[in-house]
């Protein structure tokens, strides 16, 4: 199986989608927004309000100072017996006061009552506006050319109208005073209540960040094999079964002493079976010794049939490959126990062209190629064990691919300072399904060994008159059985040195790279 990597991929957050952004970070937004509709609708109704009632203040004004010019204005003109006095000259009227007097449907006299107490003529614009002023007594907004006023017109006694307006500038100045202080005081009120809402909302958020940082390293743990220490817990300040958060702290931090009593139960196991396959082994050594020395002894001192010769032939091939598989079993004992390397200096150009012509006599149908550095690559391991992998490489190549391939073998130093080698081959490939699992104890990607019905059938078809019959007793087929064991001592002999195993498969290029740290591997 290959080594857990320890990263975990997170989605990339996309800051024009708000299901990625933080929880905080939208609650902090969320907020904002309330606390910004809040301050909208206290500004509209407090704009609203004063509206109102500067409104309704101006107009009483309006009225008083409308009924002042309208009696002021019906009084004669001393010494014309016909005429009026001019409205405008009423007393109490304010500053910008406007009057005029409308006989006929024309302006007969108007003006606004500037600062210097003099009157300030109208334009014919402005007269032709009061013109269109209904008579009704209820005030009206109308713009003149000197600025905004709140009109209103009554009908005299003596049948002619009577204007009065008052600016509008004080009450829009007054509004316009209101809608900057709403707005700074909100912006301000807002900005310091983001900030410490902020700080309440992160603080409040804590415990949720301790549960996600315990979650991501227990993600990060190598929990598919070995030893574990599952040591990691919630804080007990985010694990209070009483609160939301809490409870959720709370049960992950029982899950987790599950999951390490589980890890526990099952590296116990895990020790018990080693322990067991390493005794196993040992005490087989001894037997099959046993039979291989008096399967030496009987075909020295003894006479047999053909048939007896075949019979005995494959007695001492099955002794020969158990006794293989015993050793096998033996060193990834050792190795799972962690015992200490031989350590010595080892030429990987050396060793390379001394295994690939081991290789080359045992399967001359190959084409065996080595490609070498100028200079030799050395580095600190144990030399038999260096040894071992790649004739466990080699020899799978050997072994599941067809006469005729061309297996390289490689050597390089990297530009770190660690080296590299590498086997490649133009077969068939590893199928795609068993790539997940090519490291793994007793995997086997040999079609034979997945149908065993056909294996027995085909001995039992090529067994020759007169055999014993039973299908364990027939010649072996022509591919060499394997034990599915040659990949997992790569991966822990690798892993002993400190170093790794990766393998790249697609029909026409298998390449099987070894790396090796410049460093003296961890003991």
């Amino acid at each position: 199986m290959p080594a857990f990597s320890g990263k975990t991929h997170l989605p990339r957050r996309n800051w024009r989608d708000p299901s990625t952004w933080h929880l905080r970070t939208r609650l902090v937004l969320v907020a904002m927004a309330l606390l910004v509709a809040i301050c909208g609708a206290i500004g509209l109704f407090s704009y609203a309000s004063m509206d109102v009632f500067l409104t309704r203040q101006l107009d009483t004004q309006l009225k008083q100072a409308s009924d002042r010019a309208r009696d002021f204005g019906g009084r004669p003109t001393p010494g014309n017996a016909g005429g009026r006095q001019d409205p405008l000259e009423a007393r109490g009227q304010s500053i910008g006061t406007l009057n005029a007097r409308i006989v006929d449907g024309a302006v007969s006299s108007a003006g606004v009552l500037a600062a210097d107490a003099t009157r300030k003529s109208l334009s014919p614009e402005d007269a032709q506006v009061l013109v269109a002023v209904t008579p009704d007594g209820i005030p009206v907004d109308r713009t003149l050319s000197s600025g905004d006023y709140r009109l209103n017109a009554a009908q005299s006694p003596q049948g002619d109208v009577i204007v009065t307006g008052l600016p509008l500038a004080e009450k829009q100045n007054t509004q316009s005073s209101l809608v900057w202080t709403m707005v700074v005081v909100s912006a301000g009120g807002l900005v310091l209540i983001g900030l410490a809402g902020t700080v309440l909302i992160r603080r409040t958020m804590k415990p949720l960040e301790q549960l996600s940082e315990v979650a991501t390293k227990v993600s990060r743990l190598p929990l598919d094999a070995g030893e574990v220490a599952l040591a990691v817990r919630v804080p007990a300040s985010a694990a209070h079964p009483g609160t939301e958060v809490g409870s959720v702290g709370y049960a992950l931090n029982q899950m987790l002493d599950n999951v390490s009593n589980a890890l526990e139960a099952r590296q116990l196991s895990e020790m018990k079976v080693r322990q067991f396959v390493a005794d196993a082994s040992h005490e087989l050594r001894t037997p099959l010794t046993a039979i291989r020395g008096y399967t030496e002894l009987m075909k020295m001192t003894e006479h047999f049939t053909p048939d007896g010769e075949k019979s005995l032939a494959r007695v001492q091939s099955q002794s020969q490959r158990m006794t293989t598989l015993v050793e096998d079993l033996l060193l990834l004992a050792r190795l799972d126990e962690r015992q200490p390397l031989k350590l010595g200096e080892v030429d990987l150009t050396q060793l390379a062209i001394e295994t690939v012509s081991d290789e080359k006599v045992m399967a001359p149908d190959h084409i065996w190629r080595l490609k070498l550095p100028e200079e030799p690559v050395v580095v600190r391991g144990d030399p038999t064990q260096l040894h071992q992998v790649l004739a466990n490489l080699l020899s799978n190549a050997r072994k599941h691919t067809a006469p005729g391939t061309t297996v390289v073998t490689g050597v390089t130093r990297s530009a770190d300072g660690s080296a590299v080698v590498t086997v490649t081959d133009n077969g068939d490939g590893i199928a795609p399904d068993f790539m997940n699992h090519a490291f793994s104890r007793f995997a086997r990607a040999d079609a034979a060994r997945k149908n065993p019905a056909a294996t027995t059938a085909a001995a039992t078809r090529s067994a020759p008159p007169g055999s014993y019959g039973a299908p364990a007793l027939a010649p072996a087929p022509t591919a060499e059985g394997t034990s599915g064991l040659g990949l997992s001592i790569v991966q822990s002999i690798m892993e002993a040195h400190g170093g790794t195993v990766d393998v790249t498969s697609r029909p026409g290029r298998t390449e099987f790279a070894l790396r090796l740290p410049a460093g003296l591997p961890a003991t």
